[in-house]
C-alpha cells in the first residue's frame, strides 16, 4: 500500500513511498470497514425474523385494542338510545302508571297496554309498538280517572261527562278511549240550517246532569263569571241578535267591517271561547265555516252550538290546538282568552295561536278584559313581538257585563299576521 504526494511549485508531480505508519493506519481502518460490514450483513440475515414478530405483536395487540375501544363506544350508545326511549316514555306519561296498582280499572290496563306491530319494526316510523294516547296529567289523577273507566264493556256509559271534564281541567287531556254506549238524547226539533242559527233550542234535547240549572230560561238569567257569556242563551229577546251587526261601544267591532280588512280572503276560522256560538253563526251567515272551542262549563255550550247547525270543538286551551300550521284565515278570542296564571301561559297560548294562522290572516281580539293598566300593557308587549300589523286597535271603558255597575277597561284589536321568511 502506498500513499500519493503531490508537490506544488515547480510545475512537476512526484509519487513518495508510504511510510509504515501510515500503513498500519490503512490497515486498521480496513478492518473497521470490514467489521462494520459484517456486524451489517449480520444484522440483516438475522434479525427481520425477530423484529416482524414483535411488529406481529403489537399489530394484534392494537387491533384488540381498537376493539374493545369500539365495543364500549357501542354499548355506550346502546344504553343512550335506552335512556333517551325511556325518558321520552316518561315524558309522555306512558310509563308513569303503575299497572299492577290493585285497584286499577281493568279497562285502563288494557288501554294502557301497549301493542307490539304485527309485522315488527316501521321502517319510515322506526316504531316497533302502538302506545295508547293519553295526558301526562291522568297520573296525578289515576284514582279518579280508574273510576272513569269503570263501566260494563259494550254496555251503556255511566253518566259521568262532568267527571270527564274535571280530568280535563286537572290536565288529563286527552282522555282515554271507551268501550261503552254514550248516553242518546233524542234530538227531536232540530230546525234546518240556516234556520237553526237564530231559533230558539228546547230544553229537552241537551243533558242537564251535573249542572246546576235545569232550563235555559235558568241560564238566561244567571250572572255567569265569564264575561262572554251573558245572556248569551237568549237567541231572540236579548242583545245576542244584535252582536256584531251593532256596537254598543267603541271596542265592538262590526263583522263586515272586519272581512272587509280581509279583502275576501276569510274562509275558514276559529273561535276561541265562542259562548253559546253567535260569533260562527254571523260567519256562516257570509259562508264562513268557523270552528268554535268550547267547554261545559255551568251551561250545555257544546249541545247548543251544535243545535244551531255549528262546530264545537270539545277542548281545554290547554291542550295543543288539533290543527295544522297556517291553515286558519281569522282566529276570533275574547276574555275567554285570559287563562290566567303565569305570563308564560298566555304567551304559550298566542305562540300556538300564531301557529294556526295562515300568513296574511286576521287575529280579532274582541273585547279583552284588562284587569289592571299593568295588564293591558303585557297583553300589548306581548302582542308586539309577534310582529303583526295593527289594522284596528281600540283601548276603552264600558260597564261591567256582570253586573258591577263600576267601569273596566277592555281592548279590542284586529291584527294581522305578517309573512315569515
Amino acid at each position: 500500500m502506498g500513499s500519493v504526494s503531490l508537490k506544488i511549485g515547480d510545475g512537476t508531480a512526484r509519487f513518495r513511498r508510504a511510510t509504515l505508519c501510515s500503513s498500519a493506519l490503512n490497515i486498521l481502518m480496513l478492518f473497521s470497514v470490514l467489521t462494520t460490514n459484517l456486524f451489517a450483513l449480520y444484522a440483516f440475515t438475522s434479525s427481520p425474523k425477530d423484529h416482524q414478530n414483535q411488529l406481529l405483536h403489537h399489530t394484534h395487540k392494537n387491533i384488540s385494542l381498537i376493539s374493545e375501544q369500539v365495543s364500549l363506544i357501542l354499548g355506550e350508545i346502546a344504553a343512550s338510545q335506552r335512556k333517551l326511549a325511556k325518558m321520552e316514555k316518561e315524558l309522555l306519561g306512558y310509563e308513569s302508571f303503575d299497572l299492577s296498582r290493585p285497584n286499577l280499572a281493568n279497562e285502563l290496563k288494557l288501554f294502557l297496554h301497549h301493542h307490539q306491530l304485527p309485522l315488527g319494526k316501521d321502517s319510515k316510523s322506526g316504531i316497533t309498538e302502538m302506545v295508547a294516547s293519553v295526558g301526562h296529567s291522568c297520573e296525578k289523577s289515576v284514582d279518579f280517572l280508574s273510576q272513569y273507566m269503570t263501566y260494563k264493556v259494550s254496555g251503556p256509559c255511566p253518566d259521568d261527562w262532568s267527571v270527564a271534564q274535571k280530568l280535563i281541567l286537572r290536565g288529563c287531556e286527552p282522555l282515554p278511549r271507551r268501550r261503552c254506549f254514550a248516553k242518546s238524547i233524542p234530538k227531536v226539533g232540530l230546525f234546518p240550517f240556516p234556520i237553526s242559527l237564530w231559533k230558539p233550542v228546547s230544553d229537552k234535547i241537551v243533558s242537564w246532569s251535573g249542572l246546576g240549572c235545569k232550563n235555559f230560561e235558568c241560564l238566561n238569567n244567571k250572572k255567569f263569571g265569564t264575561r262572554d257569556c251573558v245572556g248569551c242563551f237568549d237567541l231572540v229577546n236579548g242583545y245576542e241578535n244584535q252582536r256584531f251587526v251593532k256596537a254598543r261601544s267603541k271596542n265592538d267591532f262590526l263583522v263586515d267591517d272586519v272581512l272587509a280588512l280581509g279583502n275576501g280572503g276569510i274562509r275558514i276560522g276559529f273561535d276561541i271561547g265562542g259562548g253559546s256560538g253567535t260569533f260562527a253563526a254571523r260567519m256562516a251567515e257570509r259562508k264562513v265555516t268557523v270552528i268554535t272551542n268550547t267547554l261545559n262549563i255551568d251551561a250545555p255550550y257544546s249541545e247548543f252550538i251544535a243545535a244551531r247547525g255549528l262546530f264545537p270543538l270539545y277542548l281545554s286551551l290547554d291542550h295543543r290546538f288539533p290543527f295544522y300550521d297556517n291553515v286558519f284565515d281569522l282566529v276570533h278570542a275574547s276574555s275567554g282568552l285570559d287563562i290566567g296564571a303565569k305570563p308564560e301561559k298566555l304567551e304559550f297560548l298566542m305562540f300556538d295561536i300564531d301557529r294556526i294562522l295562515r300568513a296574511g290572516g286576521l287575529f280579532w281580539l274582541d273585547n279583552f278584559y284588562c284587569a289592571t293598566d299593568e295588564k293591558k300593557r303585557e297583553l300589548t308587549r306581548l302582542i308586539e313581538r309577534f310582529g303583526y300589523k295593527k289594522m284596528k286597535w281600540v283601548v276603552g271603558e264600558k260597564v261591567d257585563a256582570v253586573g258591577s255597575g263600576k267601569l273596566e277597561i277592555y281592548l279590542s284589536a284586529v291584527l294581522q299576521k305578517p309573512v315569515r321568511v
